[in-house]
């Protein structure tokens, strides 16, 4: 058997592998977006059921055959050549999900939707109790799956390896201290000065005006429409079922316009990723993670939020944006801000002021919401964080980092979606994104001088050229150091994030 046609059968059983998983995330965004709460039960079997299909399509015999045939065809490629790591990481794969029972897998999928469904119960009425029994059997699967898997010096690390594989519960605290130290002086700057005039982002905003604006934004940032759509969530999310169709939500608050702005430009970020995979890797291990059971083409969460965050922040969150765009936002709310500048919007929304939501923190507080997050989780996973005491642990945290009272529960301990899909490993994935989308910029801005007044002048299809070549069009062919010593000649490194917020926040 030839090179061309042993990866061509390999490929073809991934194929089968992919297809499956996005008729999975086909059903949870409808959970997610549009079934009925008494769908929940019925709709955690089917996932369940999907998701043991595609393990077992992985760990079949026929696709074993395929991939050591495709393994004795290797001899003379690159190693990093494409058909080199669609091999690669399909042994992986079927190595790690071998060390997995069946049985887990399908309980933790089942669990998924039902503890979502209750978890948007509980938080709707403000009560962790009505959710904590389905934390606590999250909890239980992950401890479980990260024993079967591996771990070395804490439990946490298994699942975050999911996640951001090289991250580790250490990795990650040294990441963080350092991150800490840079951060609390630049926030005690901004927040000693006087705070801007922010009363008209709390009018009254209808959501179809708020629909329209986010529709056009996420068209200015590139988003093809003809390849995606936008639709309402409890909590904001992108999914893709391949690169040809990219869903992205959003959140509308009649009494909080910058909720769903960020929201959709955030999760713009993610579908414009999604969007721009190479289409050669559709449908191959290439543009699915197979150890997470989950079609996406991004290399890594972290590598994902990178552009969420680059796109929602460092162009969305500027002020040449406010300043060119500003007079769009007016026309779908002239009474609403008709006695507002341009200037006076953008810094009421870059404003400096502790929140308890992580989603609508300002960019300084944000990364300690994560942060107090991640203890939490490590917390929970080594056992020294009884679920019960979890609510309690929530406030303290937020006491202690914010100088903040939380209220109820639905501001605190019940405002994410995370750990009611299971993603307990994955909050830190938002700080790291944080990091790379400004290592990027960084370079990008370096490299090519007129980046920055192509965005002043509202031509965005420069940044996503550049983004699309250096990191989109690469789908998971690349870890994600490996993309950031290719593009910005090192691994991740915090400088390049404590620049950038030092510069907007502290000049």
């Amino acid at each position: 058997m030839t090179q061309q046609s042993s990866l061509a059968a390999l490929q073809e059983r991934i194929a089968a592998v992919n297809d499956v998983l996005n008729a999975t995330s086909l059903l949870t965004w409808d959970s997610r977006t549009m079934m009925p709460t008494g769908g929940a039960e019925t709709r955690g079997h089917q996932i369940a059921t999907l998701t043991r299909i595609a393990r077992d399509l992985l760990l079949a015999s026929e696709t074993e055959r395929a991939l050591e045939e495709a393994e004795r065809s290797l001899e003379g490629m690159p190693a990093d050549a494409a058909g080199r790591r669609m091999v690669e990481q399909t042994r992986h794969a079927v190595e790690h999900h071998r060390r997995v029972p069946a049985s887990l897998i399908q309980e933790r999928a089942a669990l998924r939707t039902v503890a979502q469904s209750a978890w948007i119960e509980a938080r709707s009425k403000s009560e962790f109790s009505i959710y904590e029994p389905h934390l606590a059997k999250t909890v239980e699967m992950s401890r479980a799956y990260a024993d079967c898997i591996g771990w070395g010096a804490h439990p946490y690390d298994a699942m975050v390896s999911i996640y951001e594989p090289g991250e580790t519960a250490a990795s990650l605290k040294s990441l963080f201290s350092t991150l800490r130290d840079g951060l609390l002086p630049i926030l005690e700057t901004a927040r000693s000065r006087p705070q801007p005039r922010s009363d008209f982002l709390f009018r009254d905003f209808p959501e179809a005006g708020q629909r329209a604006f986010g529709l056009s934004l996420a068209k200015k940032l590139g988003y093809d429409l003809q390849r995606g759509r936008l639709d309402t969530t409890v909590h904001p999310f992108e999914v893709s079922f391949t690169r040809n169709d990219v869903r992205i939500t959003t959140r509308y608050n009649q009494n909080y316009l910058p909720a769903s702005i960020f929201g959709t430009a955030h999760e713009t970020g993610h579908g414009l990723y999604e969007q721009g995979v190479d289409p050669a890797y559709t449908r191959t291990s290439l543009a699915t993670d197979l150890v997470g059971l989950y079609a996406v083409g991004g290399t890594s969460f972290g590598a994902h939020e990178s552009q969420s965050r680059l796109w929602e922040n460092h162009i969305v969150r500027s002020r040449s944006f406010w300043e060119r765009h500003f007079p769009d936002l007016q026309q779908h709310f002239p009474g609403q801000l008709g006695d507002v500048s341009a200037e006076e919007f953008y810094r009421a929304v870059t404003r400096v002021e502790p929140g308890f939501i992580r989603v609508e923190a300002d960019e300084l507080t944000y990364d300690l919401h994560i942060m107090l997050r991640v203890d939490l989780e490590c917390a929970l996973m080594d056992g020294s964080l009884p679920v019960s005491e979890l609510p309690g642990a929530w406030n303290a945290s937020i006491k202690r980092d914010l100088g903040l009272t939380v209220p109820n529960d639905a501001k605190g301990v019940l405002q994410d979606v995370h750990w009611s899909t299971g993603y307990i490993g994955s909050f830190p994935t938002y700080t790291i994104g944080n990091v790379m989308g400004a290592q990027v910029m960084e370079t990008l801005r370096q490299q090519n001088g007129s980046l920055d007044a192509s965005i002043a002048a509202g031509d965005y299809g420069i940044l996503a050229e550049e983004l699309r070549t250096r990191i989109w069009q690469h789908g998971r062919r690349f870890m994600r150091d490996e993309l950031l010593e290719r593009e910005t000649g090192r691994r991740l490194h915090p400088a390049p994030y404590l620049t950038y917020l030092r510069n907007k926040y502290a000049a």
